[in-house]
């Protein structure tokens, strides 16, 4: 590894959150993913170009995390917060996404 990509590392912000169940996931977060990214709520956004890891923490029928990396790729004022673009989603948090979406669009159960 480079000490350019040693650098890289060091300057990754983690934006963990968590959320008390499925269904208040899908109320904060849900209108704000995608597939490519998600916009995340923040009084202090941080600037743009800058790489996060991402944690979210959601129960669904149990304790389920999607983690990957992003960038900062826009900040805004109202609502304030970032959008990050994902680059790079482990296949199962991919997966995870995809239930959250589905379930989105059935109205929010995604218990099968």
């Amino acid at each position: 590894m480079s000490d350019a990509d040693d650098q890289r590392e060091e300057e990754r912000v983690t934006i963990n959150k968590e959320f008390e169940s499925f269904d208040a996931f899908i109320q904060e977060y849900v209108t704000n993913i995608s597939r490519r990214g998600a916009f995340v709520k923040s009084k202090q956004p941080l600037p743009v170009g800058t790489r996060v890891d991402l944690k979210f923490t959601v129960i669904m029928d149990e304790i389920e995390t999607i983690e990957g990396t992003g960038e900062v790729v826009r900040v805004q004022k109202d609502p304030p917060g970032m959008g990050v673009v994902f680059t790079e989603l482990s296949q199962y948090s991919q997966h995870l996404i995809g239930r959250l979406l589905t379930a989105r669009a059935r109205g929010g159960d995604e218990r099968e």
